[in-house]
C-alpha cells in the first residue's frame, strides 16, 4: 500500500452486502501513554484512543470506519480506512465485535465490525487531512464524546481487554499484538462480542 500516493475509494458499487445489510469496518487506534513508564498497564489511564471528525459538520467525534469492499478482506479494508480518515498505522489486533446498526443519513441498515489498532505511525499527509481533524483523548473521554452508541460500546470493550490483559498476564510484552485471540458473546445491547486475553503458548506450540 503506497500511503504517499494514496486517495479515499469513492462510491459504492463494489460495498459488500449480508442479509441486506451493508458490510462496515474500522479500528479503534490506541496509543500507550507519554507517561506510561510511571503508570500500571492493568488501569485505562494508561492508554489513549484517537478519534476523528464527522466529515459533515455535526456533534460528536467518530472512530475511522467504512465500507468493506469486494476486493478487499476485512482487515485490509480496517487498515484502508483508518490510513484514508485518520492518517495513522500500525499493528491490527483482534477483531472487538459486530454491531448492527442504522445509517442515520441514508437509512441503510448496516453491520459493523471493530479492531483496535496499536499505533506505529502518525502520518503528516493523508486523504482526508483538509475535512478530519484528529485527537488524542483518554478512553474515559472517548466515552462521552463518541456520537455513537456501538462504539461507545466497543471502546469499552477495548478499555476491558487492555486492562484485563494486564491483569492477568503481568508480564506480558505490551507493546505486542494479539491477533489470534477467541471471540466470546457478550451481552451488549448492539451485540458486540468481547475477545478474552491471549493464553500463554504451550510447551508443544513453542
Amino acid at each position: 500500500m503506497e500511503l504517499e500516493n494514496m486517495v479515499s475509494r469513492t462510491g459504492r458499487n463494489m460495498q459488500r452486502y449480508d442479509n441486506g445489510r451493508r458490510q462496515v469496518v474500522g479500528c479503534i487506534p490506541y496509543r500507550y501513554k507519554d507517561t506510561v513508564a510511571t503508570l500500571p498497564f492493568d488501569e485505562e489511564s494508561s492508554y489513549e484512543v484517537l478519534v476523528i471528525s464527522p466529515q459533515r459538520k455535526g456533534k460528536g467525534m467518530l472512530f475511522p470506519k467504512g465500507g468493506w469492499e469486494m476486493d478487499e478482506t476485512m482487515e485490509t479494508a480496517a487498515l484502508r480506512e483508518t490510513i484514508e480518515e485518520a492518517g495513522v498505522v500500525g499493528d491490527l489486533e483482534g477483531k472487538l465485535g459486530t454491531w448492527n446498526f442504522g445509517s442515520k443519513r441514508s437509512g441503510i441498515a448496516c453491520e459493523g465490525h471493530m479492531f483496535p489498532l496499536l499505533v506505529k505511525e502518525e502520518l503528516d499527509c493523508w486523504p482526508e487531512k483538509n475535512i478530519r481533524q484528529r485527537i488524542w483523548i483518554s478512553i474515559g473521554e472517548a466515552r462521552e464524546v463518541c456520537e455513537k452508541g456501538w462504539m461507545v460500546e466497543a471502546v469499552e470493550l477495548l478499555a476491558i481487554r487492555l486492562t484485563s490483559q494486564n491483569r492477568m498476564f503481568p508480564d506480558t510484552d505490551c507493546s505486542s499484538s494479539s491477533s489470534s485471540n477467541q471471540a466470546m458473546v457478550m451481552p451488549l445491547r448492539c451485540g458486540g462480542q468481547m475477545l478474552p486475553p491471549p493464553m500463554p503458548a504451550s510447551a508443544e506450540e513453542a
